[in-house]
């Protein structure tokens, strides 16, 4: 008797390609893998343990889990120990002097304007003053021998400007110098914060530089799709063997039809006959092609005349006999 296969499980599928998906990821990952051997270390991988977790049925699946492990040479090693003492150190030095700054950042920074200024002039007139007193000479000089006497408009004018040339230069060096001290007295309120500042920095703890995850590139198989292809195979191979069934025994019965519904899917009521015989629409299993008409089970309850069996065990109706 030919028959028309299965249709598969969805479920069935769906698991197992998950499955197989799982079983090429960790393939992958593996080959990817490899161990290191440089001049300056080597890097191994290893499985650690596994990991589980509960899959859309409920189940339990548990999956490898990897350890990478980074080892140094013996001189990239012994490197390594002494850089890690030198940073203890300075950082337990910075811990000692951090004590200092509780006080010292308590003292509120100081600047006199005034002193800073009076430093200045004093530095200053020891260069100016003897300067100035020369260009004074000369001008006195150079006046009186172009006929300018002392208390001549003339005289005056010369001599105030000389004047505010003078006033101009203190003013300027006890600016400069102001700033110059303000300078000077923040650069030494600093030091001690940028001395621990600079120990701290040369103490940080270096992170280790992990491995990045190796990426897989092993193609995966296609399982759903060769379930799908297999039972596509298997029906049009079926739906070819009744073809054929039916085309070798069907001679005695030149005025029926295959009706049974068990070679029909897709079955839907569409109407009645006159007499109220269901009609429907289907598809004879394995063959795309919509059909139309009555079920043999239906007519043999009102009309058995019109049903006829067929050697391969299938229902058969005469539509020349239903009502």
């Amino acid at each position: 008797m030919v028959s028309t296969p299965d249709y598969p499980d969805p479920n069935v599928t769906a698991q197992a390609q998950a499955g197989m998906n799982r079983d090429t990821a960790i393939t992958q990952q593996q080959l990817n893998m490899t161990n290191q051997i440089t001049p300056t270390g080597t890097l191994t991988y290893q499985q650690t343990g596994t990991s589980s977790f509960k899959d859309s049925q409920g189940r339990t699946v548990e999956t490898p889990t990897y350890t990478a492990t980074t080892t140094l040479s013996p001189e990239q090693q012994a490197i390594f120990e002494q850089s890690q003492a030198a940073q203890n150190n300075l950082a337990t030095i910075a811990n000692d002097q951090s004590g200092f700054l509780k006080d010292y950042l308590n003292k509120p920074f100081e600047y006199n304007n005034q002193d800073a200024e009076k430093w200045a002039y004093d530095l200053g007139a020891q260069r100016l003053d003897p300067r100035f007193a020369q260009q004074e000479t000369a001008l006195r000089d150079r006046l009186i021998a172009q006929g300018i006497r002392p208390g001549t408009t003339a005289w005056d004018r010369e001599m105030g400007n000389l004047n505010q040339s003078k006033n101009d230069a203190y003013n300027q060096l006890m600016l400069n110098g102001r700033q110059q001290a303000y300078t000077e007295a923040l650069q030494e309120r600093n030091q001690p914060i940028n001395e621990i500042s600079a120990l701290l920095s040369g103490s940080q703890v270096s992170m280790p530089q992990f491995q990045s995850t190796p990426q897989t590139g092993v193609a995966g198989v296609d399982y759903t799709g060769l379930v799908n292809n297999k039972y596509q195979a298997e029906s049009q191979s079926a739906a070819a063997g009744m073809g054929g069934l039916f085309g070798l025994l069907s001679a005695p019965f030149q005025m029926f039809k295959f009706s049974d519904e068990r070679l029909k899917e897709d079955i839907r009521q569409v109407g009645e006959t006159d007499d109220g015989t269901p009609i429907y629409t289907y598809r004879y299993k394995g063959d795309p092609t919509p059909q139309m008409g009555v079920m043999a089970q239906d007519v043999a309850e009102e009309q058995p005349e019109a049903v006829g069996m067929h050697p391969s065990g299938f229902l058969m109706v005469d539509y020349g006999k239903v009502k």
